[in-house]
């Protein structure tokens, strides 16, 4: 049986996040849902099971925008006591035509995000002597992809955040864990998929498989594998298992 707690979910409204957040309510916690838009969030909270599930638009780059929404968390929620960062934004160029303005903003989204986050959670979760902790990297964490270098670097950076933190509380009763996507069928996957066409003159049909022949199964990653994986870090039954980067990927990484 899951015991319910709160849980905050970064970039809850689509993709992955949705999933996560379907998930999570289905097993009856309490859900501070978080992203950009309110509107979207809004329409995600209004289909899932259960009650008190909660909206704070944030802006996780920013860091006073983030102790806003989780001042709002507590408010309405209580305490946290599960945090999935899984805010994150991708663009790609060869390195030459990555300029600062691209390269920060990777980082300012995938990385300072997740860090932002964390320390505004982390006292609660010290407080409670237990949490929770899951940040959604990517395989891109965990090997090298061409064009996507400032990407890439944020995600490595967001694994070795996961590895020193979990070290760090091992001995608080929390657990900070990454789970790492292959390719999955999300928005940003299609925004993806775009962007080559557009660059490269493939069709979308044949970037598609190219993508998809990247997994060993052969196949794109559904958003709810990797909420499944989420849900199971969450767990008390996963109690001995943190600082690991677990790849979602049909053994694309291993």
């Amino acid at each position: 049986m899951v015991t319910a707690r709160h849980a905050v979910i970064t970039g809850a409204a689509r993709g992955i996040g949705a999933a996560i957040a379907r998930r999570l309510a289905a097993q009856g916690h309490r859900l501070t849902l978080m992203g950009r838009t309110a509107q979207a969030l809004e329409a995600l909270r209004a289909q899932l099971p259960g009650q008190g599930h909660a909206v704070a638009a944030v802006d996780v780059a920013d860091a006073a925008s983030v102790e806003r929404a989780f001042a709002r968390a507590r408010e309405v929620s209580g305490p946290v006591e599960i945090l999935v960062n899984n805010a994150g934004q991708a663009e790609s160029a060869p390195l030459a035509k990555t300029d600062v303005a691209l390269w920060q903003r990777m980082l300012d989204v995938n990385l300072t995000g997740t860090y932002l986050c964390t320390r505004a959670a982390l006292p609660d979760l010290l407080q409670a002597g237990w949490g929770r902790i899951v940040n959604v990297a990517s395989t891109a964490g965990l090997r090298g992809y061409a064009y996507v270098t400032a990407y890439t670097a944020a995600k490595h950076g967001v694994v070795g955040l996961t590895r020193a933190l979990a070290l760090e509380l091992a001995r608080q009763g929390i657990t900070v864990n990454a789970v790492c996507p292959g390719y999955t069928e999300t928005d940003l996957l299609r925004h993806s998929i775009e962007g080559i066409v557009a660059k490269t003159g493939r069709s979308p049909a044949q970037v598609r498989a190219e993508l998809a022949a990247a997994n060993p199964q052969g196949r794109l990653v559904q958003p709810e594998e990797v909420a499944d994986a989420v849900a199971w870090l969450c767990a008390e039954a996963a109690a001995a298992v943190t600082g690991q980067a677990i790849s979602v990927s049909g053994g694309e990484v291993m």
